[in-house]
């Protein structure tokens, strides 16, 4: 980490701790009252929670920001799962993977893909890298997102085009930003734990008057990952919102915020391929779980984000609210990473040592996105007919650039002379310069001196314009009956160039053989012509409500994938692809369809949310090979499962998070075999078909509880369990032909907290607190990724 921002890190822990003395001290609690389910106090301080959970310990009910919701949770016909900010905080989650374990029925990809080192969450099966949004707007660029500016994550699980547009159809993650209040409040929390980590937060709101306020969070952050040595990261990040006419008919609020993380990247350890010979039954590697692969002179991982956020919202009447979103973002994905499955060579010395070759994954990856969503929202009622609608339009336009660097060894660690070839071929004479970066693969060193040429390719660029128009509506028939109608039209168009070049010896050069001689454009670029495919989604929902607090109720719902987003295959690019022997055909979006019934309650005089659903999802339009050389549109896949969940307070004292999710997946439809030892060449049905998919466990399962045992001490805990996961990043039949998979594992954390006083708390976490070794998930292909060892972590967190 530079010098200047373990200064500003130690800094903010500074001013953390001296704030903690100056409140350390006995306070008087304020008289508290609840206006709109918000916590406030009489002399505008905040001793609670942010306004996650209430004064006595209890959670809040949590509710979807997004107008797209037009009914309560208990009343919208879908599963959605809302994690409060008292979640984020008590479990000390610091990324949205760490948060999201809190919700079954999510997994997260590995390496490799669209976003080999960003966040990949898989919902219901099905790839969700692009179904992330901030505050109801898509979230694009590949990044490994913080959650110190977040009020609360919105998890909707199924086909959602009627509120999110494109997507995979598996689900949406909708991210709650921290918003002005205008009642005055600080919170800090600085903490330290083992594996070097310290972390500071401040959050303080300012009221600027009757109608106006400031927020401003701030993060820092360091620390190695437990049970991986070599692997460090130091962040921060800043938030600022200012809002003005809050609480009137008429308000508006500016937004920004910015990330810088660095870290070692890690791609985990390799599988039994490395080295042509099966030693466990998951066909992981047995090497030590420590063991890193990677350099420390050579391999970094930066990512950077800067938004830029205006809202402005009029109320007219009980009929009609006009809100008006407008973002402006730049992301940055930027990596040399060692991929311990690539490499191309692996050999084995006369003692039986093997020795690898490390290879490498790089991107240089910045992206522009602008966009706008207008929605218009409100009741009316028709007769005896009630409505809560939100009719909108989306806007937006997205720039994404891409380059590849190459890494020219001048100067390595060389493999012994001797060995003999298990796998792949040495470039050059072993030991040579240029190839160089040998490593032993049970023990390998990532302290290995290294100096080469470090030169970033040429840069292709996609640019991407989306149009959406959408409406739902709540429509309450009876009393007992609701019907929930949803559609939304989607235009999408991409057009972009492509550069085709080599590079030796750390230059790159543009293949002057491409395009065709003739061509107006210049030697190795490659124009990717415009494509735009139109498509439109529904949602149905009949909800029956045996009590005001209860509902029980069937859906269906659709989602469209454009080929350039979707998990295609190798033989589709740019949105086209070659079907039944045609080239550049444009090929059509995959379609998802859902069916799901379910039943939700609020029980215990509204303090605890019980709710269950039952899905059957299939998606289909998948490019695959049906004959030699003939592909279709014919692939599909389908998951049937059905989940639990729990939210809020069994007793005043007791709270608990959690749920279980069952998930039968299978590929119904994949690409044929080529059978070549007959003439002519036949095709085989496909060897995978009825397998699972990839990263799709039959079981998993969460809960996070804590009961407060004395006035001031609370204590709990979480345990999280995940069954067999298949390897696999596209969507379809995991496991591969090796039938690589994750094994099942279970992970215990623990939690304390003590009351110094009303506005001061120590909170302790021991995360995975058995130390389990496991692994999280794996891409079946090169490499799988190991878990975090135990961590305990101590915080001061203070409300004044």
């Amino acid at each position: 980490m530079s010098e200047s921002r373990a200064a500003a890190l130690r800094s903010l822990l500074f001013a953390s701790s001296a704030a903690g003395m100056l409140v350390a001290a006995p306070a008087i609690a304020a008289d508290v009252t609840a206006e709109d389910g918000v916590v406030v106090t009489a002399d505008q301080s905040q001793p609670a929670n942010l306004g996650t959970i209430d004064v006595n310990g209890q959670f809040k009910k949590p509710a979807p920001v997004s107008p797209e919701f037009v009914a309560p949770l208990v009343d919208t016909p879908r599963a959605v799962t809302v994690i409060p900010q008292a979640i984020i905080e008590q479990t000390s989650a610091s990324s949205l993977q760490d948060l999201l374990s809190n919700s079954p029925g999510i997994t997260f990809g590995a390496g490799e893909g669209g976003q080999p080192l960003a966040d990949r969450p898989f919902i219901r099966g099905q790839s969700s890298g692009n179904n992330i949004f901030v505050d109801g707007i898509r979230d694009t660029g590949g990044q490994q997102r913080e959650v110190f500016n977040l009020e609360q994550v919105e998890v909707i699980k199924g086909p959602d085009a009627v509120y999110s547009g494109r997507g995979s159809g598996g689900g949406s993650i909708n991210l709650a930003s921290k918003s002005p209040k205008l009642n005055a409040f600080t919170n800090v929390s600085a903490g330290a734990g083992t594996d070097g980590y310290l972390r500071g937060t401040v959050d303080a709101n300012l009221p600027l008057g009757e109608t106006a306020a400031l927020r401003i969070n701030l993060m820092g952050a360091q620390g190695d990952v437990p049970g991986r040595d070599a692997v460090d990261y130091d962040k921060w990040g800043a938030a600022i919102s200012l809002g003005a006419g809050l609480g009137t008919p008429s308000s508006m609020v500016f937004s920004y915020y910015h990330l810088t993380s660095d870290q070692m990247p890690d791609y985990g350890i390799p599988l039994f391929t490395k080295i042509q010979s099966r030693t466990t039954d998951s066909g992981v590697l047995d090497v030590p779980y420590d063991s890193f692969y990677g350099l420390k002179a050579r391999d970094y991982l930066t990512n950077e984000v800067d938004t830029f956020t205006f809202k402005a919202e009029h109320r007219l009447n009980d009929f009609a609210t006009i809100r008006n979103v407008s973002r402006y973002s730049q992301t940055l994905n930027d990596y040399i990473v060692t991929n311990p499955g690539d490499g191309g060579y692996v050999g084995r010395a006369a003692d039986g040592t093997y020795w690898m070759k490390r290879g490498t994954k790089t991107r240089w990856n910045p992206v522009t996105t602008l966009a706008n969503v207008t929605d218009v929202f409100g009741r009316f009622a028709t007769g005896s007919i009630k409505h809560s609608y939100d009719v909108g339009v989306e806007l937006s336009r997205e720039r994404n650039k891409n380059a590849s660097y190459s890494t020219y060894t001048t100067s390595g660690s060389a493999c012994p002379t001797g060995l003999t070839t298990v796998s792949g071929s040495y470039p050059t004479a072993a030991g040579a310069l240029g190839a160089g970066d040998c490593t032993p693969v049970y023990n390998p060193n990532p302290d290995d001196a290294w100096t080469g040429v470090i030169n970033r390719g040429p840069t292709s660029s996609n640019t991407t314009e989306a149009i959406g128009v959408y409406a739902n509506d709540s429509i309450t028939l009876t009393e007992r009956l609701i019907l929930n109608l949803g559609v939304r039209w989607d235009q999408y168009s991409v057009k972009g160039v492509n550069l085709n070049a080599t590079q030796s010896a750390g230059v790159w050069t543009l293949n002057p053989q491409i395009p065709a001689p003739g061509s107006t454009l210049a030697p190795g670029i490659v124009a990717v012509p415009e494509r735009t495919w139109e498509f439109t989604n529904y949602q149905v929902g009949l909800v029956f409500k045996p009590t005001q607090n209860s509902s029980v109720y069937a859906s269906w719902s659709t989602s469209s994938t454009p080929p350039t987003i979707s998990a295609g295959d190798q033989n589709a690019s740019g949105g086209t692809g070659t079907v039944d022997g045609v080239a550049n055909t444009v090929l059509e979006p995959e379609d998802t369809e859902s069916f799901e019934v379910g039943a939700k309650a609020n029980v215990l005089n509204d303090r605890l949310a019980l709710s269950a659903a039952a899905f059957h999802l299939t998606r289909k339009n998948a490019l695959i090979l049906v004959q030699p050389n003939i592909f279709r549109q014919e692939g599909e896949v389908e998951v049937n499962g059905f989940e639990l969940g729990v939210s809020g307070s069994i007793t005043p004292k007791w709270t608990v998070f959690g749920g279980y999710t069952y998930m039968d997946s299978e590929l119904v439809k994949g690409a044929c075999t080529v059978d070549a030892t007959v003439t002519p060449p036949v095709c085989r049905p496909s060897a995978f078909e009825g397998d699972p998919l990839a990263n799709t466990p039959k079981h998993s399962a969460s809960l996070f509880t804590t009961y407060r045992v004395l006035p001031r001490l609370t204590v709990g805990g979480g345990v999280y369990y995940t069954s067999k996961s298949l390897g696999g990043n596209q969507g379809g039949a995991g496991g591969g032909n090796n039938r690589i998979y994750a094994p099942e594992w279970t992970r215990v954390d623990a939690f304390a907290a003590y009351d110094l006083t009303d506005r001061a708390t120590l909170q302790l976490n021991v995360k995975n607190a058995t130390d389990e070794e496991y692994i999280m998930r794996t891409n079946g292909v090169h490499h799988a990724d190991v878990a975090a060892g135990r961590q305990a972590i101590l915080a001061l967190n203070l409300r004044f």
